[in-house]
């Protein structure tokens, strides 16, 4: 049987936590920052936690993980 190939896409996009947790980078942080207010700006400097209904699904792409 095959090795499973790690998602390329999802390994540029979620790092793993203790336990089954993954964190990201929030999203709309690259261009048109003029238009954003510096509050909104400063909240998308923090990351997320994926959902526990999304956490199997990523565990999935990233095998190795």
């Amino acid at each position: 049987m095959p090795k499973m190939k790690t998602h390329s896409g999802a390994k540029k996009r979620f790092r793993k936590l203790k336990g089954k947790k993954f964190k990201y980078a929030c999203a709309s942080k690259r261009h048109l920052l003029t238009k954003k207010t510096t509050k909104r700006k400063r909240d998308l400097r923090k990351g997320g936690i994926v959902s526990a209904s999304d956490t199997n699904r990523i565990a999935r792409l990233l095998p190795n993980s």
